[in-house]
């Protein structure tokens, strides 16, 4: 089976090409077929798929600048080590909610690694759906499990994708994986085509997906 790919047609939607499983935020399939339109303006009235709203409301693929400049940290503890890039957190939460005894945001530095066992902090770490957290073991890269390639419309935010879709002509982050990553779709991201979880400051919404 070939791998599905994504382009980021130029001021418009994501073109699909090979994906068998397309998904919202409940579980739900959605109707996907050998190519298929998906919005990144974030005013389809169809969403997550296009309907050429992006030519009437002003939408650009350009990033408007202010965003965080991709940089990719290393928190080390005795057994694993974890790097974080916040250029490309959609800020979904699962670190911080899942393990705050590793990941808490009020804290200096926000990441202690030796707060709980590697099996907790690797699981957490996995969930995280943009690749902005990742892990060593010594100084080993711990690569990602092989999964059925996905893309899941997330509540109210990003383009959650897994399993190796490839994204074309546009280059990832230093040291993140292409197994999993976010796509914006509310069309606010500073850091375009990635989610830096601008929806959220945008107030963007789908009550549908």
């Amino acid at each position: 089976m070939s791998t599905p790919t994504i382009t980021c047609s130029p001021n418009g939607p994501y073109i699909i090409r090979g994906l068998a499983t397309l998904g919202n935020s409940r579980g739900e399939p959605l109707e996907t077929k050998a190519v298929v339109a998906l919005c990144r303006c974030g005013g389809s009235a169809n969403k997550p798929y296009c309907d050429g709203t992006h030519k009437t409301n002003g939408f650009s693929d350009a990033s408007p600048g202010g965003g965080k400049t991709s940089r990719r940290l290393t928190y080390r503890g005795k057994v694993i080590t974890v790097h974080d890039d916040r250029s490309i957190c959609a800020h979904a939460g699962h670190c911080t909610d899942g393990l705050p005894a590793v990941f808490d945001s009020e804290s200096q530095p926000w990441i202690t690694p030796d707060n709980a066992t590697l099996e907790e902090i690797a699981a957490v770490v996995r969930r995280c759906p943009s690749g902005a957290l990742t892990y060593s073991i010594g100084e080993v890269p711990q690569e990602e499990s092989v999964a059925t390639p996905a893309i899941e419309v997330t509540k109210n935010g990003p383009y959650a994708v897994t399993g190796g879709c490839e994204l074309l002509n546009v280059p990832m982050a230093l040291g993140a994986p292409v197994a999993r990553y976010t796509l914006c779709r509310c069309g606010a991201s500073k850091n375009k085509p990635f989610c830096d979880g601008s929806h959220w400051d945008a107030g963007f919404s789908d009550e549908r997906n």
